[in-house]
């Protein structure tokens, strides 16, 4: 598996990263398999949340695995903290307590990333601050991230926190490719040129922060995969020409087309099926042409100016 720097941490990590919100779906036997078989294709990058299952996604991830300090050294640990039912909550005491939550369900001592779970509305920057230099200086967590925020966002925390942040968690895919096409269509009057983001693609690469897109198969929020979907007949169309050329499956072109993105991003795959985990590895070893790759944009009905 080829590996990135992620952001500026010290971290190699993995193109492909794993996530575990669909592993409380798996039997345990289901679930060690499908993490051993990860670990086998050098997916050693595993994506977690305090809320996925209500925290049973991090037990289950742990008693599947059998955690122990030789396993837990093999693997690359991230988990996300800040949604509550009902509220965001980023307040210094909920990220400390959700923090402690996960490391026990996890049954390991540090997390090597931690993210914060989308914005909050009331967040205060300090007490996030006063959070992380705790969690930093107790060896609890290496490294921090966020997801799913913007870059004035970004930055009201950086003037506080004194740790980089490494990486930003966002949606993005050849079907749901705002943050793309935002930048193609500059000063257009079209759906496409509605900046939704404040140029996050832009910013992150500015400042080397990675971009995690999760739901890199769907198109909108849950609505479904676009691979073999009806309504998606002439993106289907190129990603099965393009596929066969290369001798890989549609799956494969997916993650590939988000990784021949020159920000070097790093996907989160949250599928349990061991074939199209296998699948998605193997687009570390693909690299798309310029003209392949805007011939799957436009295909996905994407325009050009």
């Amino acid at each position: 598996m080829r590996t990135i720097q992620l952001g500026t941490s010290s971290l190699q990590v993995p193109v492909v990263a794993v996530g575990c919100m669909r592993i409380n779906r798996l039997s345990k036997p289901e679930a060690e398999k499908f993490i051993r078989t990860a670990l086998e294709e050098g997916a050693n990058f595993f994506d977690h949340a305090d809320i996925y299952g209500g925290g049973a996604c991090e037990e289950i991830f742990a008693d599947a695995i059998g955690m122990n300090a030789e396993i837990r050294e093999s693997m690359i640990l991230q988990s996300k903290v800040g949604i509550r039912k009902g509220m965001f909550d980023f307040s210094k005491e909920h990220i400390l307590s959700a923090v402690d939550g996960i490391l026990k369900r996890l049954r390991t001592d540090y997390l090597d990333v931690l993210l914060l779970h989308r914005p909050d509305a009331l967040v205060e920057p300090e007490e996030v601050a006063e959070a992380f230099d705790a969690l930093h200086s107790s060896g609890k967590v290496r490294w921090f991230g966020v997801s799913n925020q913007k870059p004035m966002q970004i930055e009201l925390l950086r003037r506080y926190v004194r740790q980089p942040i490494v990486a930003n968690q966002l949606q993005l895919s050849i079907a749901h490719a705002t943050m793309i096409s935002q930048g193609i269509n500059v000063n257009m009057l079209n759906d496409s040129a509605v900046d939704r983001d404040g140029s996050v693609l832009d910013y992150c690469r500015l400042h080397d922060i990675t971009i995690q897109p999760w739901s890199p198969f769907q198109h909108g929020f849950f609505e479904g995969v676009f691979l073999d979907n009806p309504k998606f007949t002439e993106l289907n169309r190129k990603i099965d020409e393009i596929a066969a050329k290369y001798g890989v499956s549609n799956t494969t072109i997916a993650i590939a087309w988000l990784l021949r993105h020159p920000a070097k991003m790093q996907p989160i795959i949250g599928t349990m099926n061991i074939d199209r985990l296998r699948d998605s590895c193997k687009a570390s070893e693909i690299r798309l042409s310029r003209e392949e790759w805007y011939e799957i944009y436009r295909a996905a009905g994407n325009v050009l100016p």
